[in-house]
Protein backbone atom coordinates (compact mmCIF):
# COMPACT_ATOMS: atom_id res chain seq x y z
CA UNK A 1 0.00 0.00 0.00
CA UNK A 2 1.32 3.43 -0.96
CA UNK A 3 1.00 5.72 2.05
CA UNK A 4 0.62 9.51 2.00
CA UNK A 5 3.28 10.86 4.35
CA UNK A 6 2.34 13.82 6.53
CA UNK A 7 4.11 16.06 9.04
CA UNK A 8 2.08 17.90 11.68
CA UNK A 9 3.12 21.19 13.30
CA UNK A 10 1.02 21.60 16.45
CA UNK A 11 0.28 17.91 17.01
CA UNK A 12 -0.80 18.27 20.66
CA UNK A 13 -3.38 21.00 20.02
CA UNK A 14 -7.04 20.70 19.00
CA UNK A 15 -6.44 20.44 15.22
CA UNK A 16 -3.34 18.28 15.65
CA UNK A 17 -5.03 15.67 17.85
CA UNK A 18 -8.04 15.51 15.52
CA UNK A 19 -5.69 15.06 12.54
CA UNK A 20 -4.16 12.10 14.34
CA UNK A 21 -7.66 10.65 14.89
CA UNK A 22 -8.10 10.66 11.11
CA UNK A 23 -4.68 9.00 10.67
CA UNK A 24 -5.78 6.27 13.11
CA UNK A 25 -8.76 5.45 10.89
CA UNK A 26 -6.95 5.54 7.53
CA UNK A 27 -4.15 3.05 6.97
CA UNK A 28 -2.86 4.87 3.90
CA UNK A 29 -1.76 7.88 5.97
CA UNK A 30 1.63 7.84 7.69
CA UNK A 31 2.94 10.40 10.17
CA UNK A 32 6.64 11.11 9.57
CA UNK A 33 7.07 14.10 11.90
CA UNK A 34 5.34 15.80 14.84
CA UNK A 35 5.95 19.18 16.45
CA UNK A 36 4.45 20.84 19.52
CA UNK A 37 5.07 23.53 22.13
CA UNK A 38 5.66 22.12 25.60
CA UNK A 39 3.31 19.15 26.21
CA UNK A 40 5.94 16.43 26.68
CA UNK A 41 3.55 13.83 28.09
CA UNK A 42 1.15 13.93 25.14
CA UNK A 43 4.01 14.14 22.62
CA UNK A 44 5.58 11.01 24.12
CA UNK A 45 2.26 9.15 23.76
CA UNK A 46 1.94 10.32 20.13
CA UNK A 47 5.50 9.23 19.32
CA UNK A 48 4.91 5.77 20.78
CA UNK A 49 1.68 5.35 18.83
CA UNK A 50 2.61 6.86 15.45
CA UNK A 51 6.39 6.25 15.35
CA UNK A 52 7.48 9.38 13.42
CA UNK A 53 11.05 9.87 12.22
CA UNK A 54 11.28 13.31 13.85
CA UNK A 55 9.65 15.14 16.75
CA UNK A 56 10.22 18.78 17.70
CA UNK A 57 9.38 20.79 20.80
CA UNK A 58 9.34 24.59 20.72
CA UNK A 59 10.66 24.93 24.28
CA UNK A 60 14.23 23.75 24.94
CA UNK A 61 13.42 22.27 28.37
CA UNK A 62 10.59 20.26 26.84
CA UNK A 63 12.87 19.05 24.05
CA UNK A 64 15.49 17.84 26.53
CA UNK A 65 12.86 16.09 28.65
CA UNK A 66 11.38 14.41 25.57
CA UNK A 67 14.79 13.14 24.43
CA UNK A 68 15.14 11.22 27.69
CA UNK A 69 11.58 9.85 27.62
CA UNK A 70 11.73 8.52 24.03
CA UNK A 71 15.39 7.49 23.91
CA UNK A 72 14.30 3.88 23.26
CA UNK A 73 12.20 4.73 20.16
CA UNK A 74 14.84 5.89 17.69
CA UNK A 75 12.94 9.11 16.93
CA UNK A 76 15.17 12.15 16.42
CA UNK A 77 14.11 14.96 18.79
CA UNK A 78 14.56 18.54 17.56
CA UNK A 79 14.05 21.95 19.15
CA UNK A 80 12.77 25.46 18.42
CA UNK A 81 12.53 27.15 15.04
CA UNK A 82 15.41 25.06 13.67
CA UNK A 83 13.38 21.95 14.47
CA UNK A 84 10.26 23.28 12.76
CA UNK A 85 12.25 24.24 9.66
CA UNK A 86 13.91 20.83 9.51
CA UNK A 87 10.50 19.12 9.64
CA UNK A 88 9.03 21.52 7.06
CA UNK A 89 11.80 20.69 4.60
CA UNK A 90 12.23 16.94 5.23
CA UNK A 91 12.23 14.84 2.06
CA UNK A 92 9.96 12.17 3.55
CA UNK A 93 6.89 14.43 4.01
CA UNK A 94 4.44 15.18 1.17
CA UNK A 95 1.93 17.21 3.19
CA UNK A 96 2.64 19.71 5.98
CA UNK A 97 -0.29 20.27 8.37
CA UNK A 98 0.32 23.72 9.90
CA UNK A 99 -1.79 23.60 13.06
CA UNK A 100 0.67 25.54 15.18
CA UNK A 101 -0.64 28.72 16.87
CA UNK A 102 0.89 32.11 16.13
CA UNK A 103 3.27 33.73 13.70
CA UNK A 104 5.94 31.08 14.30
CA UNK A 105 4.07 29.24 11.51
CA UNK A 106 5.25 31.67 8.79
CA UNK A 107 8.85 30.53 8.27
CA UNK A 108 8.13 26.76 8.29
CA UNK A 109 5.28 27.30 5.79
CA UNK A 110 7.60 29.24 3.46
CA UNK A 111 10.27 26.53 3.80
CA UNK A 112 7.77 23.77 2.99
CA UNK A 113 6.42 25.64 -0.06
CA UNK A 114 9.96 26.09 -1.39
CA UNK A 115 10.38 22.31 -1.10
CA UNK A 116 7.14 21.74 -3.04
CA UNK A 117 5.07 20.35 -0.15
CA UNK A 118 1.28 20.54 -0.11
CA UNK A 119 0.15 22.79 2.76
CA UNK A 120 -2.89 21.84 4.85
CA UNK A 121 -3.33 25.26 6.42
CA UNK A 122 -4.84 25.66 9.88
CA UNK A 123 -2.51 28.48 10.96
CA UNK A 124 -4.45 31.70 10.25
CA UNK A 125 -1.57 33.98 11.16
CA UNK A 126 0.51 32.82 8.20
CA UNK A 127 -1.84 34.33 5.61
CA UNK A 128 -3.13 37.17 7.80
CA UNK A 129 0.36 38.60 8.26
CA UNK A 130 2.27 37.24 5.26
CA UNK A 131 -0.35 36.53 2.59
CA UNK A 132 1.46 38.89 0.19
CA UNK A 133 4.53 36.61 0.47
CA UNK A 134 2.90 33.17 0.80
CA UNK A 135 0.40 33.19 -2.10
CA UNK A 136 2.80 34.33 -4.87
CA UNK A 137 5.40 31.85 -3.55
CA UNK A 138 2.87 28.99 -3.65
CA UNK A 139 1.95 29.94 -7.24
CA UNK A 140 5.64 30.06 -8.22
CA UNK A 141 6.28 26.55 -6.84
CA UNK A 142 2.90 25.14 -8.02
CA UNK A 143 1.99 24.25 -4.41
CA UNK A 144 -1.58 23.65 -3.23
CA UNK A 145 -2.63 25.48 -0.07
CA UNK A 146 -5.64 23.53 1.20
CA UNK A 147 -7.63 25.29 3.94
CA UNK A 148 -8.36 23.41 7.17
CA UNK A 149 -10.50 26.14 8.78
CA UNK A 150 -14.14 25.04 8.54
CA UNK A 151 -15.19 28.32 6.88
CA UNK A 152 -12.39 28.43 4.32
CA UNK A 153 -12.80 24.75 3.56
CA UNK A 154 -16.52 25.42 2.97
CA UNK A 155 -15.69 28.25 0.54
CA UNK A 156 -13.11 26.05 -1.19
CA UNK A 157 -15.65 23.23 -1.55
CA UNK A 158 -18.32 25.66 -2.81
CA UNK A 159 -15.93 26.84 -5.54
CA UNK A 160 -15.10 23.35 -6.80
CA UNK A 161 -15.78 22.98 -10.51
CA UNK A 162 -16.94 26.60 -10.83
CA UNK A 163 -15.54 29.47 -12.88
CA UNK A 164 -13.79 31.70 -10.30
CA UNK A 165 -14.41 34.73 -12.54
CA UNK A 166 -18.15 34.28 -11.97
CA UNK A 167 -18.00 34.73 -8.19
CA UNK A 168 -19.81 37.84 -6.98
CA UNK A 169 -19.48 37.40 -3.22
CA UNK A 170 -18.04 35.23 -0.44
CA UNK A 171 -20.42 34.83 2.51
CA UNK A 172 -18.36 33.95 5.57
CA UNK A 173 -20.56 32.55 8.32
CA UNK A 174 -20.04 33.18 12.04
CA UNK A 175 -21.75 31.52 14.99
CA UNK A 176 -21.76 34.81 16.92
CA UNK A 177 -19.89 33.10 19.77
CA UNK A 178 -21.00 32.85 23.40
CA UNK A 179 -21.90 36.57 23.66
CA UNK A 180 -24.19 36.93 20.63
CA UNK A 181 -27.06 39.29 21.45
CA UNK A 182 -25.36 40.87 24.46
CA UNK A 183 -24.77 44.61 24.81
CA UNK A 184 -21.46 46.41 25.34
CA UNK A 185 -22.49 47.14 28.93
CA UNK A 186 -23.07 43.44 29.59
CA UNK A 187 -19.71 42.45 28.07
CA UNK A 188 -17.71 44.68 30.42
CA UNK A 189 -18.14 42.22 33.31
CA UNK A 190 -17.62 39.00 31.34
CA UNK A 191 -15.03 36.65 32.83
CA UNK A 192 -12.69 34.13 31.23
CA UNK A 193 -15.05 31.26 32.08
CA UNK A 194 -17.96 33.01 30.32
CA UNK A 195 -15.92 33.65 27.15
CA UNK A 196 -14.75 30.03 26.97
CA UNK A 197 -18.32 28.63 26.78
CA UNK A 198 -18.70 28.38 23.00
CA UNK A 199 -22.22 27.22 22.06
CA UNK A 200 -21.22 25.00 19.10
CA UNK A 201 -17.51 24.32 18.70
CA UNK A 202 -14.89 22.60 20.90
CA UNK A 203 -11.69 24.55 20.23
CA UNK A 204 -8.50 25.73 21.93
CA UNK A 205 -8.68 28.52 24.53
CA UNK A 206 -7.21 31.29 22.37
CA UNK A 207 -9.47 30.68 19.35
CA UNK A 208 -12.52 30.40 21.65
CA UNK A 209 -11.80 33.86 23.07
CA UNK A 210 -11.29 35.12 19.49
CA UNK A 211 -14.75 33.77 18.66
CA UNK A 212 -16.23 35.62 21.65
CA UNK A 213 -14.73 38.95 20.46
CA UNK A 214 -15.43 38.10 16.77
CA UNK A 215 -11.76 38.82 16.08
CA UNK A 216 -11.57 35.24 14.83
CA UNK A 217 -13.99 36.18 12.05
CA UNK A 218 -11.88 39.25 11.33
CA UNK A 219 -8.79 37.09 10.93
CA UNK A 220 -10.78 34.79 8.63
CA UNK A 221 -11.84 37.74 6.46
CA UNK A 222 -8.18 38.71 5.95
CA UNK A 223 -7.24 35.07 5.32
CA UNK A 224 -10.06 34.64 2.77
CA UNK A 225 -8.90 37.74 0.91
CA UNK A 226 -5.52 36.10 0.25
CA UNK A 227 -6.59 32.48 -0.08
CA UNK A 228 -9.25 33.17 -2.71
CA UNK A 229 -7.76 36.35 -4.26
CA UNK A 230 -10.93 38.27 -3.45
CA UNK A 231 -11.28 42.02 -2.72
CA UNK A 232 -12.66 42.97 0.70
CA UNK A 233 -15.70 44.54 -0.95
CA UNK A 234 -16.76 41.02 -2.03
CA UNK A 235 -16.42 39.38 1.40
CA UNK A 236 -19.41 39.58 3.74
CA UNK A 237 -19.83 38.18 7.27
CA UNK A 238 -23.17 36.54 8.10
CA UNK A 239 -24.03 35.48 11.66
CA UNK A 240 -25.55 31.99 11.56
CA UNK A 241 -26.04 30.73 15.15
CA UNK A 242 -26.69 27.07 14.28
CA UNK A 243 -23.22 26.60 12.64
CA UNK A 244 -24.68 24.19 10.06
CA UNK A 245 -23.80 26.26 6.98
CA UNK A 246 -20.03 26.72 7.25
CA UNK A 247 -19.83 29.38 4.52
CA UNK A 248 -21.26 30.20 1.09
CA UNK A 249 -20.27 31.53 -2.31
CA UNK A 250 -22.63 33.67 -4.40
CA UNK A 251 -22.20 33.68 -8.20
CA UNK A 252 -23.03 36.33 -10.76
CA UNK A 253 -26.24 34.53 -11.81
CA UNK A 254 -27.56 34.71 -8.22
CA UNK A 255 -26.86 31.05 -7.38
CA UNK A 256 -25.48 30.50 -3.86
CA UNK A 257 -23.40 27.39 -3.14
CA UNK A 258 -23.13 26.40 0.53
CA UNK A 259 -21.28 23.65 2.35
CA UNK A 260 -23.27 22.27 5.27
CA UNK A 261 -22.62 19.78 8.04
CA UNK A 262 -22.50 19.36 11.80
CA UNK A 263 -19.84 21.43 13.62
CA UNK A 264 -16.96 18.94 13.39
CA UNK A 265 -13.41 19.98 12.51
CA UNK A 266 -12.52 16.50 11.34
CA UNK A 267 -14.48 17.11 8.10
CA UNK A 268 -12.31 20.00 6.80
CA UNK A 269 -9.14 18.28 8.08
CA UNK A 270 -9.98 15.06 6.20
CA UNK A 271 -10.98 17.02 3.09
CA UNK A 272 -7.57 18.72 3.03
CA UNK A 273 -5.68 15.46 3.63
CA UNK A 274 -7.49 13.47 0.93
CA UNK A 275 -8.39 16.20 -1.59
CA UNK A 276 -9.92 15.80 -4.16
CA UNK A 277 -11.30 12.58 -2.65
CA UNK A 278 -13.85 12.29 0.16
CA UNK A 279 -13.44 9.58 2.78
CA UNK A 280 -16.07 8.04 5.07
CA UNK A 281 -16.08 9.88 8.40
CA UNK A 282 -17.86 8.76 11.53
CA UNK A 283 -19.86 11.30 13.51
CA UNK A 284 -23.22 13.00 13.75
CA UNK A 285 -25.10 13.92 10.60
CA UNK A 286 -27.38 16.93 10.12
CA UNK A 287 -30.97 16.03 11.04
CA UNK A 288 -32.97 18.74 9.27
CA UNK A 289 -36.23 17.63 10.89
CA UNK A 290 -35.00 18.09 14.45
CA UNK A 291 -33.08 21.23 13.44
CA UNK A 292 -36.26 22.94 12.26
CA UNK A 293 -34.77 26.21 11.03
CA UNK A 294 -31.61 28.01 9.98
CA UNK A 295 -31.35 31.69 10.93
CA UNK A 296 -29.12 34.54 9.79
CA UNK A 297 -28.26 37.96 11.25
CA UNK A 298 -26.02 40.92 10.49
CA UNK A 299 -22.97 41.12 12.79
CA UNK A 300 -23.20 43.75 15.55
CA UNK A 301 -20.13 45.81 14.69
CA UNK A 302 -20.76 48.30 17.49
CA UNK A 303 -20.70 45.67 20.24
CA UNK A 304 -17.93 43.66 18.56
CA UNK A 305 -15.55 46.30 17.11
CA UNK A 306 -12.81 43.68 16.61
CA UNK A 307 -14.45 42.59 13.36
CA UNK A 308 -14.56 46.11 11.90
CA UNK A 309 -10.91 46.65 12.86
CA UNK A 310 -9.99 43.61 10.73
CA UNK A 311 -11.59 45.19 7.65
CA UNK A 312 -9.66 48.40 8.42
CA UNK A 313 -6.36 46.54 8.88
CA UNK A 314 -6.83 44.52 5.69
CA UNK A 315 -7.82 47.63 3.73
CA UNK A 316 -4.67 49.45 4.89
CA UNK A 317 -2.64 46.31 4.11
CA UNK A 318 1.13 46.07 4.47
CA UNK A 319 2.14 45.53 8.07
CA UNK A 320 -1.22 46.56 9.59
CA UNK A 321 -2.79 43.05 9.62
CA UNK A 322 0.32 41.92 11.54
CA UNK A 323 -0.34 44.58 14.17
CA UNK A 324 -4.03 43.59 14.34
CA UNK A 325 -3.07 39.95 14.84
CA UNK A 326 -0.20 40.56 17.27
CA UNK A 327 -2.19 43.00 19.40
CA UNK A 328 -5.01 40.50 19.62
CA UNK A 329 -2.65 37.65 20.58
CA UNK A 330 -1.12 39.70 23.39
CA UNK A 331 -4.47 41.06 24.59
CA UNK A 332 -6.09 37.60 24.65
CA UNK A 333 -3.12 36.26 26.61
CA UNK A 334 -3.53 39.06 29.16
CA UNK A 335 -7.29 38.39 29.38
CA UNK A 336 -6.73 34.66 29.93
CA UNK A 337 -4.26 35.60 32.69
CA UNK A 338 -7.00 37.86 34.17
CA UNK A 339 -4.86 41.01 33.80
CA UNK A 340 -7.32 42.93 31.60
CA UNK A 341 -11.10 42.94 31.04
CA UNK A 342 -12.87 41.44 28.05
CA UNK A 343 -13.67 44.77 26.35
CA UNK A 344 -10.04 45.88 26.64
CA UNK A 345 -9.11 43.34 23.95
CA UNK A 346 -10.50 45.40 21.00
CA UNK A 347 -9.39 48.62 22.73
CA UNK A 348 -5.78 47.43 22.77
CA UNK A 349 -6.00 46.29 19.13
CA UNK A 350 -7.28 49.73 18.07
CA UNK A 351 -4.63 51.57 20.12
CA UNK A 352 -1.88 49.41 18.60
CA UNK A 353 -3.11 50.07 15.06
CA UNK A 354 -3.25 53.83 15.71
CA UNK A 355 0.32 53.81 17.09
CA UNK A 356 1.84 51.76 14.25
CA UNK A 357 3.72 53.33 11.35
CA UNK A 358 2.64 51.37 8.27
CA UNK A 359 5.12 49.41 6.15
CA UNK A 360 3.77 48.91 2.61
CA UNK A 361 5.33 45.57 1.61
CA UNK A 362 7.03 44.04 4.66
CA UNK A 363 9.52 41.17 4.44
CA UNK A 364 9.35 38.31 6.97
CA UNK A 365 11.89 40.00 9.27
CA UNK A 366 9.85 43.24 9.22
CA UNK A 367 6.64 41.31 9.94
CA UNK A 368 8.26 39.71 13.00
CA UNK A 369 9.65 43.12 14.03
CA UNK A 370 6.16 44.67 13.82
CA UNK A 371 4.89 41.83 16.02
CA UNK A 372 7.62 42.44 18.64
CA UNK A 373 6.99 46.21 18.64
CA UNK A 374 3.25 45.64 19.10
CA UNK A 375 3.87 43.30 22.04
CA UNK A 376 6.16 45.89 23.63
CA UNK A 377 3.63 48.70 23.10
CA UNK A 378 0.85 46.71 24.81
CA UNK A 379 3.15 45.75 27.67
CA UNK A 380 3.86 49.44 28.29
CA UNK A 381 0.19 50.46 28.00
CA UNK A 382 -1.03 47.75 30.40
CA UNK A 383 1.77 48.34 32.91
Amino acid sequence: MVKKKIAILGSTGSIGTQTLEIVRNNEDLQVVALAAGSNVELMEAQIREFRPLYAAMWEEKASEALKIKVADTGVKVLCGMDGLLQIAQMEEAEVLVTAIVGMIGIRPTIAAIEKGKTIALANKETLVTAGHIIMPLAAKHHVDILPVDSEHSAIFQSMNGENKKRISKILLTASGGPFRGKTKAQLVDMKVEDALKHPNWAMGRKITIDSATMVNKGLEVIEARWLFDMPLSQIEVVVHPQSIIHSMVEYTDGAVMAQMGTPDMKLPIAYALFYPDRRPLEGKRVDFFSLGQLTFEKPDLDTFPGLNLAFEASDLGGSMPTVYNAANEKAVSLFLDRKIGFMQIPELIEASMEKHKLLENPKVEEILQAEAETYEFIKQVVN
